[in-house]
């Protein structure tokens, strides 16, 4: 019995050892307080060897974290910036193109979404974010489309054209989009 004491002790203080590394900051110069610290740190390794491994854990934890907390203050006032590259996230319309892509290239691995027809159909008569090569595919899409949304596309693109009739303009982009309303009137009517 003696000797499992023992060997636990010793387990602890090794435990102990490393704690005290991970948090004790390297390349620091020890300051005045130092000798307060080991004191407190003596006074704490007797409360840790009577600490139960849930409430060790919870210590490591939070060590941890306030040695992060340090290392991030000293490069704070280092100047160095810690933030984190975030990946760049796909826009709406390069989702939506996949999207389209996918429903005319894998049919089988092909799932509907709503949030990407809808944008598909908000934007289908801009030329800039539904290029030519997606809207011959797109009007292939609108032939299967059922429902409110077939008669609120052919709703809108009816508004369309009446606005654009009444319009006499003649830039080029009107009448490209003029165009692209025709075929999905069209197709829908």
């Amino acid at each position: 019995m003696p000797k499992m004491n023992m060997e636990k002790k010793k387990k602890a203080a090794e435990k102990r050892k490393k704690l005290k590394q991970h948090a004790a900051p390297k390349g620091e110069p020890e300051s005045e307080t130092e000798p307060k610290k080991k004191k407190q740190n003596l006074q704490a390794t007797k409360e840790e060897e009577e600490l139960t491994e849930e409430e060790r854990r919870k210590l490591e934890r939070k060590l941890k974290k306030e040695r992060k907390k340090k290392e991030k203050q000293l490069m704070r006032e280092a100047g160095i910036s810690m933030k984190k590259a975030e990946p760049k996230k796909p826009s709406g319309s390069e989702l939506a193109l996949a999207y389209l892509t996918s429903w005319s290239e894998n049919p089988g691995e092909w799932k509907f979404q709503k949030t990407r027809q809808t944008w598909l159909l908000l934007h289908m008569y801009d030329k800039e974010k539904v290029p030519d090569k997606y809207f011959t595919i797109l009007l292939d899409y609108l032939q299967g489309l059922q429902g409110g949304a077939r008669d609120i596309t052919v709703q809108k693109a009816e508004a369309f054209m009446k606005e654009l009739d009444g319009s006499d303009a003649e830039d080029p982009n009107l009448l490209e989009k003029c165009e692209r309303i025709r075929q999905v009137l069209q197709l829908l009517s």
